[in-house]
């Protein structure tokens, strides 16, 4: 697997690379390329990469340990365990749940990347911030990618533990597990091979992570062979009494072509050849990874990049080794249909905003239909605006690729039961504003 990953990151253009697998009971490592293109220093097995979005099942693993001690429920509103918590809505800051934050189905607006300094209060801080966010949609009306969710959960494992996010993970979860390659600062980081992120182009990133403030809901660096370890705690015990409870279909996703049919808690749920898969994948500034554990078979796969074109290497990574290891087919990426969908688009376009972005529906001057999507917020300096056209696939699903890129964009229009019209991608639903 060690050549085929190498031959995988020149053809996907990824500096570095790190994979471990599970695997009748033996854990597999491998690496390749560089943690930055600019030192060459290699990448190692046991090199850290920022796991991104990932750390949102430790996260939400800890409150479900939490949960079993009974300190709390999944069903507690957020405003019993911290009675500062307000968002923009009066009715959802009484009532949206620890469940609803969890599976993305709290509707708050969910982007604000907002740094609220290095400080053991950084988390405290951002949550008093949060009194301004408003609703994306309804409380539990749908799903939407919900980062803000994730810190105030985080806050949540504070109040309850008394430690802040970091000394709490290493406590519930790091200590137990007997990691010795997982952090969450950069000082720690420091202390092994880290890899730097890269943009589109191939440039090192022009910064290495994110605010500290994100922390419960995306700042995780580690090697692939302790989130793999993490992900067999769920598996096969070591962290919950009931791991399957976080398995649980609590939604379903608008848009199932990219990451799953369904949002579990914190779980990411869908189907490969009949069998469940639990997953979750992670971005930051230029870095990528990607995890997938099938209860069936017992096989975990991590794999993570710090740049190119990541989602798409790691595609490609899951549908070789888990076609080679269990027999399963990876759904291919949804792509244009091969007989050409007629399909009236006029009321789709207009302009779908939401805290992180504006993305905008257009027709180019020969028809054709494009999406225009623009970065708000603090992180819009890092994301260039991107346009590309969209090609039906059916009446309300439209793919997209953006130049260069060999991975297809799913998006999904629909309307919710108010009829209030939105779109649907990246996991995120936006609503229609003009």
């Amino acid at each position: 697997m060690g050549q085929r990953l190498a031959e995988l990151i020149e053809r996907y253009e990824v500096p570095g690379a790190a994979l471990a697998y599970l695997h009748d009971g033996r854990v597999h490592e491998y690496a390749a390329g560089v943690l930055h293109t600019g030192t060459g220093v290699a990448a190692t097995t046991d090199s850290l990469f920022q796991i991104g979005s990932v750390t949102k099942v430790w996260t939400a693993t800890m409150l479900v340990q939490l949960a079993e001690r009974g300190l709390l429920t999944l069903d507690t509103p957020v405003a019993e365990l911290l009675p500062e918590f307000r968002v923009a809505d009066t009715e959802v800051t009484k009532t949206v749940t620890v469940r609803h934050l969890l599976s993305h189905t709290s509707g708050i607006d969910g982007d604000l990347f907002l740094d609220t300094g290095r400080g053991d209060d950084c988390v405290e801080k951002y949550v008093e911030a949060c009194a301004g966010l408003a609703q994306n949609h309804p409380l539990g009306a749908t799903q939407s990618y919900c980062n803000s969710g994730f810190t105030v959960a985080g806050r949540i494992v504070e109040r309850l533990t008394g430690k802040v996010w970091d000394a709490a993970l290493r406590e519930l979860v790091v200590e137990p597990l007997g990691l010795t390659h997982t952090v969450t600062l950069p000082e720690e980081a420091l202390r092994f091979r880290a890899a730097m992120g890269h943009l589109d182009g191939g440039a090192p990133a022009p910064v290495w992570g994110l605010m500290r403030s994100a922390g419960p809901a995306g700042l995780i660096c580690a090697r692939p062979a302790d989130v793999v370890a993490f992900a067999r705690a769920h598996l096969e015990g070591g962290l919950l009494k009931d791991p399957r409870v976080m398995w649980e279909e609590q939604v379903a996703i608008p848009n199932p072509y990219t990451l799953g049919s369904h949002w579990g808690v914190g779980w990411i749920l869908g189907t490969w050849s009949g069998r469940k898969v639990i997953s979750h994948g992670g971005n930051t500034i230029g870095q990528h990874a990607m995890l997938w554990a099938v209860p069936d078979t017992g096989t975990v796969v991590c794999v993570t990049a710090n740049g190119g074109h990541s989602g798409a290497f790691t595609h490609a990574v899951a549908t070789e080794l888990f076609g080679e290891l269990d027999g399963l087919e990876v759904p291919p990426s949804l792509g244009p249909p091969p007989t050409p969908v007629e399909v009236d688009a006029t009321p789709y376009l207009g302009v779908y905003q939401r805290a992180g972005a504006r993305q905008t529906v257009g027709r180019a001057p020969d028809g054709t239909l494009t999406l225009r999507i623009e970065a708000l917020g603090a992180l819009a300096e890092l994301q260039e605006p991107q346009e590309f056209a969209l090609v039906a696939v059916d009446e309300t699903t439209f793919v997209g690729r953006r130049h260069g890129d060999p991975a297809w964009t799913s998006v999904v229009f629909f309307t919710l039961a108010d009829g209030t019209p939105y779109m649907h991608a990246g996991a995120r639903a936006t609503p229609k504003v003009s």
